[in-house]
C-alpha cells in the first residue's frame, strides 16, 4: 500500500475487527509503515511500548512535557507536549481516527480541507454577530468521555468494563493524561481536582474534541435553524450571525436554550469573560478575522507586517532581528529554536495569503518586499555585521519603533 486510498481502505477493513491490543498493534504499525515512507528503515512500534505508555502510572511523568505559553489576554495557556514515543502512537491513532470522522458542516477546526477563513465566511455581512469561548475546553473532556466514543458509531469497538486491556480503554489512555483541573461543585462553587483529561498538545487531542462535540455541533445547528442565524465552531470558539439583534440579547430564549445545550446537556462550560455581541456599526470579527463585508485579516496584522518590513528595510537583518526577539520574548514568552524575524514574517504572510488570496494587492506589495529583502538577510547573516556598532544601532533601533508604535504616525505609509 503506497497511497491515501490504500491505507484508510485498509484502516476501515480492521479497525472494526479488532479484539485484542495484539490486533491494534498490527494496525498502528501498518500506518506508521505508511507514514514513515521509507520500508528499508522502518522501526516498528511494539508491545512493550503499548503497555508502557497506556499505564498511566509505569510512565507517570514521562508521558509529557509541559510549559507554558502566554495568550493574547496575557494569561498563561498549559502545553502538554508528548513524549517522542507517545507521539508515534497519537500520530498513527490520530491518522486512524481521521479516516473515520465525518465532519459537521459547521466544524472547522481541525478539519483537513478546511480553514479558519471557511467558519468566518458563514457570518459576513450581518448585523448582528455574537462570539461564545468555552472554558477550558481540553480539560473539560475526560477518559470516560473518550472511552465511550470508541464503543459508538462509527468505530463500535467492545468495552469490557472488567478488563484493562479492553480496546477502548487502551485508546482513551493513549489519549488521556492526568492533570489538576478545576471543576464546579453542586454549589456553584470551584475547586482544584485531578482528572484524566486530553492534552492541549496532543496529536490525538483535536480529532478527539471533534468526535465528543459532535452532539454538541448537532443540537447548536439545530438551535441555529430554529432562530435563523448562521452557526460555526472552530475547536472552543462558537459563533453566531443574525441580521435580528433580538435573538442575540441577553435573556433571549436563544441565549437561555444555548446556555443549556451547553453547559447542562453537553457539559462544558461558557466563558462569560469572552461572550460578546458585535454589531455592524463596530468591528466584526470571527476567530481573529474581520467580516464586515469580507474575510479579512485585522488592520493590526498587516500594520505589524508593515512595520517589520520597514525596520528591516531601513536597519537591516542582524539589527532588526534583536529587537524582534526583544518584542517578541516580551510578548510570546522565550523564542523557540529557529523563531526569527524572517520565519515569523513568512508565516504571517503565508497566513495572509490564505485569508485574502494571492492576488489581493496589499499582501502583493507586503510579498514583493518580503522576497526583495530575503536573499539580503542570507549574506548579511554569512558575513556578519561588526560587533563594535550593534549597541549603538539598536538603541537606535530602539528609539525609532518607539516613536512608530506611541506616536500617531500612520504605519501604512511604511
Amino acid at each position: 500500500m503506497n497511497n491515501n486510498a490504500d491505507i484508510q481502505a485498509k484502516i476501515q477493513e480492521e479497525f472494526p475487527k479488532m479484539k485484542t491490543q495484539e490486533d491494534l498493534l498490527d494496525l498502528l504499525n501498518v500506518v506508521k509503515r505508511f507514514l514513515d515512507g521509507n520500508p528499508e528503515q522502518f522501526r516498528p512500534l511494539t508491545m512493550k511500548s503499548l503497555n508502557y505508555f497506556k499505564n498511566f502510572k509505569a510512565s507517570g511523568t514521562r508521558r509529557y512535557k509541559t510549559f507554558s505559553i502566554k495568550k493574547k489576554s496575557g494569561k498563561l495557556r498549559t502545553i502538554n507536549a508528548p513524549s517522542a514515543g507517545l507521539k508515534v502512537f497519537q500520530t498513527c491513532l490520530n491518522y486512524i481516527l481521521q479516516t473515520f470522522y465525518q465532519p459537521n458542516a459547521n466544524a472547522c477546526g481541525f478539519v483537513p480541507g478546511r480553514s479558519i477563513a471557511d467558519g468566518a465566511k458563514k457570518h459576513v455581512g450581518k448585523n448582528y454577530v455574537l462570539n461564545i469561548d468555552l472554558k477550558d475546553f481540553f480539560d473539560t473532556i475526560e477518559l470516560h468521555r473518550v472511552k465511550a466514543i470508541f464503543t459508538l458509531p462509527p468505530f463500535n469497538l467492545k468495552d469490557d468494563k472488567e478488563n484493562p486491556n479492553s480496546l477502548p480503554y487502551i485508546l482513551a489512555n493513549l489519549c488521556c493524561h492526568p492533570k489538576e483541573v478545576t471543576r464546579i461543585d453542586k454549589d456553584g462553587n470551584p475547586y482544584q481536582c485531578v482528572r484524566n483529561v486530553t492534552p492541549q498538545g496532543a496529536p490525538t487531542s483535536p480529532i478527539i474534541t471533534n468526535l465528543i462535540c459532535r452532539k454538541l455541533d448537532r443540537r447548536i445547528l439545530g438551535l441555529a435553524k430554529r432562530f435563523r442565524v448562521s452557526y460555526s465552531r472552530y475547536a472552543d470558539d462558537i459563533s453566531f450571525s443574525s441580521n435580528n439583534k433580538n435573538v442575540f440579547e441577553e435573556g433571549s430564549a436563544f441565549r437561555a436554550e444555548l446556555k443549556r445545550i451547553i453547559e447542562d446537556d453537553q457539559k462544558f462550560r461558557i466563558n462569560e469573560e469572552k461572550t460578546r455581541v458585535q454589531s455592524r456599526g463596530y468591528r466584526q470579527e470571527v476567530t481573529g478575522l474581520v467580516v464586515n463585508s469580507k474575510v479579512n485579516v485585522t488592520k493590526r496584522y498587516v500594520k505589524q507586517i508593515r512595520m517589520w518590513l520597514y525596520l528591516w528595510e531601513q536597519y537591516g537583518y542582524e539589527r532588526a532581528t534583536a529587537f524582534f526577539h526583544k518584542d517578541y520574548n516580551k510578548s510570546k514568552g522565550q523564542a523557540k529554536h529557529g523563531t526569527n524575524l524572517e520565519n515569523v514574517l513568512g508565516g504571517k504572510l503565508n497566513y495572509m495569503k490564505m485569508i485574502v488570496g494571492g492576488e489581493n494587492s496589499v499582501y502583493k506589495k507586503l510579498s514583493e518586499r518580503f522576497e526583495r529583502l530575503c536573499p539580503e538577510s542570507n549574506q548579511e547573516a554569512e558575513g556578519a555585521v561588526a560587533k563594535k556598532n550593534s549597541a549603538s544601532s539598536l538603541t537606535g533601533l530602539d528609539e525609532t519603533l518607539k516613536l512608530l508604535c506611541e506616536s500617531n504616525f500612520d504605519l501604512t505609509l511604511l
